[in-house]
């Protein structure tokens, strides 16, 4: 399972970013046999564009794989395009990894 996080660095000890769209890095994590296997980081290129950015950034979240995202807050258009590509969408807040352990142990309320 690759679960996308939105975050405020480039780590796990980084916090989990309040805007899913406007954030500045997604960390895609890999998880299997309910631990952390590893963890890429992406740079959200999109977050400063004029309009239609949740709409792309989640389109990337797609492409990468990610069945599942964790974030503050999502826009409705880029809601949209999660559901209709089956991403389950949980709201987090705190350390990119409190939030990982928090979605293993199946605590995370889901938007």
């Amino acid at each position: 399972m690759k679960i996308a996080v939105s975050s405020t660095g480039k780590n796990l000890n980084s916090q989990v970013n309040e805007i899913f769209g406007r954030c500045p890095y997604f960390l895609i994590v890999e998880i299997d046999d309910k631990k952390i296997k590893g963890f890429q980081t992406v740079e959200n290129i999109s977050r400063n564009q004029a309009g239609s950015v949740g709409i792309s950034v989640a389109q990337m979240i797609v492409e990468k794989g990610a069945n599942v995202v964790i974030t503050g807050n999502v826009g409705p258009r880029a809601l949209d395009v999660l559901k209709q590509f089956k991403v389950d969408i949980f709201n987090g807040r705190g350390s990119v990894e409190e939030n990982l352990k928090k979605f293993i142990e199946g605590k995370l309320k889901k938007l």
